[in-house]
């Protein structure tokens, strides 16, 4: 009987688990259906366009179909990563010339607005958009935003672009123009790895194609002045290629010659992308998509020293979300070392926030007060109108906004009833030293109370005479000191004193 028991509560906990899975299952199943999917149209190289700018007739450029595509490390690259795109020893792949006598003649205006509009242009900056484009083969299945010249208009369509395809490129490295049809391109805009590619009787599936393998091409960080490309037919044989030429100026160099991988740990993801491309580098990041570029760089796979061949890559690790703050002082620095900018930026902020844009003020202009009590002024700055009144009248609070305004808010009882009783009060204090230095002691009675009791005794043997008479002064001063008692009985002391003698 226990047994049975036993045999029929498993049973159940083996169905209430196998209930929870296919919730969890049908749950990640509708979370994947409310993603849409990119609907991409294949374009295979050689197949002329069904609604092109440009006759494909014509000759205008040349595909390569016997090119085979490379393997990409993530679905986005940059576009001036080496080795990104090729080239070869053909003069020319794509007859730039004879695509601006197309777009500037009068006859096609029509076109030549489409065409300026898919890219943001007006039709008088055609001729110069195109001598800065420069013709490529592709490397890679490459996803883009093609156009098709449709009753006068250009009809954007996500499209993938098969290795081989002869395009222009811009100064960033981005998709401008393919060349068979004078069709405009632009950036693809959608996640490359939720696409899903639609191939047709025209353009049937190639041979490599591998939808995990396709990149889109975001643009370089800077302004490209040469292209680094590897020649279709020849890998060891690497082209540069001065940007808005078409290969009349091209040098070769030898993609077998090893460099070492740069020491990047520390620089920002932009500065390590732009050092790794200079040495002939590709990138590569630890993650899905390109992450900013003031991200900071914590390792690199392979390590620093590693040799590598020309446009291997060089995986990027970035320090998480917690850098954001610290990340986008670099950016404002502009492309100076990584290292140098954020620790001369987290100085700088604190410092010009409060203390040494305060302090360093106070001092100066009343040095020789603040140096007893350098402490009280320093834990107070507000109410530490004692350097300002301590220090001459007319330095300290004429030099320091500040030190006048803590005064006139702090005391306003003190300071304000002196000069309302009388004017000729305030001068004796500035004219007699020993009075002038015993009040800001009192104005600060925590720290200078011990200070002033050398100051005292020379005013003592005139003290009797005071006090003699300062029965009356007291009692008609009476009222002030009920807000500081010690800073109010001195001034008062100081007026009867002034009473007298001049009695």
């Amino acid at each position: 009987m226990a047994f049975h028991v036993f045999v029929h509560r498993s049973a159940t906990a083996v169905i209430r688990r196998i209930a929870v899975l296919l919730v969890l299952v049908l749950a990640v199943g509708a979370c994947n259906r409310d993603t849409p999917l990119f609907l991409v149209k294949a374009v295979a190289a050689g197949v002329p366009s069904s609604a092109p700018f440009f006759d494909e007739n014509q000759g205008l450029g040349r595909d390569d179909a016997q090119v085979t595509a490379r393997t990409a490390h993530g679905g986005l690259q940059q576009g001036d990563t080496p080795g990104l795109y090729g080239g070869s020893k053909q003069p020319t792949v794509c007859d730039v010339e004879r695509l601006k006598r197309f777009l500037t003649d009068p006859a096609n205006d029509r076109k030549a607005q489409a065409w300026a509009t898919a890219l943001s242009l007006t039709t008088d900056e055609i001729p110069g958009y195109l001598d800065r484009l420069t013709p490529v083969l592709l490397r890679h299945d490459t996803l883009v935003k093609n156009h098709d010249y449709k009753k006068g208009k250009a009809v954007p369509f996500d499209a993938l672009l098969q290795t081989g395809i002869a395009i222009l490129v811009d100064e960033r490295g981005l998709p401008a123009v393919k060349c068979s049809c004078g069709n405009p391109l632009r950036p693809f805009e959608g996640d490359t790895t939720r696409i899903k590619v639609e191939f047709d009787d025209r353009n049937e599936e190639w041979k490599g194609y591998e939808e995990s393998s396709v990149v889109a091409v975001r643009p370089a960080t800077r302004k490209v002045e040469r292209l680094a490309l590897v020649d279709v037919h020849e890998p060891d044989r690497g082209v540069t290629r001065p940007v808005g030429t078409t290969g009349e100026e091209d040098t070769a160099f030898d993609t077998r010659e090893r460099r070492p991988v740069p020491d990047l740990a520390g620089a920002t993801f932009g500065q390590a992308s732009r050092q790794l491309t200079d040495e002939g580098l590709a990138v590569a990041f630890a993650g899905g998509g390109l992450p900013p570029d003031g991200a900071r760089v914590t390792a690199s796979d392979p390590p620093a020293g590693t040799e590598l061949r020309f446009g291997e890559y060089v995986t990027l690790s970035v320090a998480g979300g917690s850098s954001g703050g610290s990340t986008s002082a670099p950016p404002d620095s502009g492309s100076s070392p990584a290292t140098r900018d954020p620790s001369a930026s987290t100085p700088r902020t604190p410092s010009g926030s409060s203390p040494s844009g305060s302090n360093p003020s106070g001092p100066t202009s009343g040095s020789g007060s603040p140096g007893p009590s350098g402490p009280g002024p320093s834990s107070s700055g507000p109410s530490g109108s004692g350097p300002g009144s301590s220090g001459p009248t007319a330095s300290g609070p004429s030099s320091s906004g500040p030190s006048s305004s803590g005064p006139s808010s702090s005391g306003p009882g003190p300071t304000s009833g002196p000069p309302s009783s009388g004017t000729s009060s305030t001068a004796p204090p500035a004219s007699d030293p020993p009075p002038s230095s015993s009040p800001p002691a009192s104005a600060r009675p925590p720290t200078t109370s011990s200070a002033p009791p050398p100051p005292p005794p020379p005013p003592s043997p005139s003290s009797p005479p005071r006090t003699s008479s300062s029965p009356p002064p007291v009692i008609s001063s009476a009222p002030p000191p009920g807000t500081s008692g010690p800073a109010t009985s001195r001034s008062a002391t100081d007026d009867p004193s002034t009473a007298s003698t001049s009695a």
